[in-house]
């Protein structure tokens, strides 16, 4: 009797422990979707589309400002490396701004970048050498056109003025940056 109490008990924690494993997998409080469902769920029509602009500006943010710590870290050129700085300066302010705004508005935000910019993190860190240079900065061009369009995008439709006037006054410095990376990724592809 004793063996199968403390069998029923053995089993009944681990059911427990992986009801809570499998509970932590599925709801990840920072993520961009749990941030859009609970925007989702206080905004309608324009304000939500103003909430979504938001949400994966800041992904897009802080996946900027990690990757250039990366850059820092392990560019080869000093032209990455500053080119990473610069990420990391520029998007910290933006987001700094967003962050406040957002909370002004009642907009939820994630707290880290989404599982895609995650995944390029983790491509880029496995990186080194010439071939970080490259990759990174490629992906700085890639990144900052995709940016430029939602930025403006923002700027000219965004239902709410204060959220307009951010994409408005942002997009000069994404803009910057995107030609920085245009002229880097050429640099890197001529050094190498």
């Amino acid at each position: 009797m004793k063996k199968i109490s403390f069998l029923f008990m053995m089993l009944l924690g681990m059911w427990t422990l992986q009801s809570c494993e499998s509970g932590n997998k599925t709801d990840h409080p920072d993520t961009e979707e749990h941030a859009e469902d609970a925007n989702e769920d206080k905004k309608s029509g324009g304000a939500e589309d103003d909430a979504e602009f938001m949400v994966k500006a800041a992904s897009g943010g802080m996946a900027e400002v990690k990757m250039g710590e990366l850059a820092m870290q392990k560019g080869m050129s000093q032209m990455v490396k500053d080119f990473g700085k610069m990420m990391v300066d520029d998007h910290t302010k933006a987001n700094n701004e967003l962050m406040a705004l957002a909370s002004a508005k009642n907009i939820t935000l994630p707290s880290q970048p989404g599982e895609d910019y995650m995944k390029k993190y983790d491509d880029l860190n496995k990186l080194s050498g010439k071939d970080f240079d490259e990759k990174y900065m490629d992906m700085m061009q890639k990144d900052h056109k995709d940016d430029v369009e939602l930025f403006e995008d923002a700027a000219e439709d965004a239902h709410d003025a204060d959220i307009k006037a951010f994409a408005a006054k942002t997009l000069p410095t994404l803009q910057m940056h995107l030609e920085h990376a245009k002229t880097g990724e050429d640099h890197t592809d001529a050094a190498h």
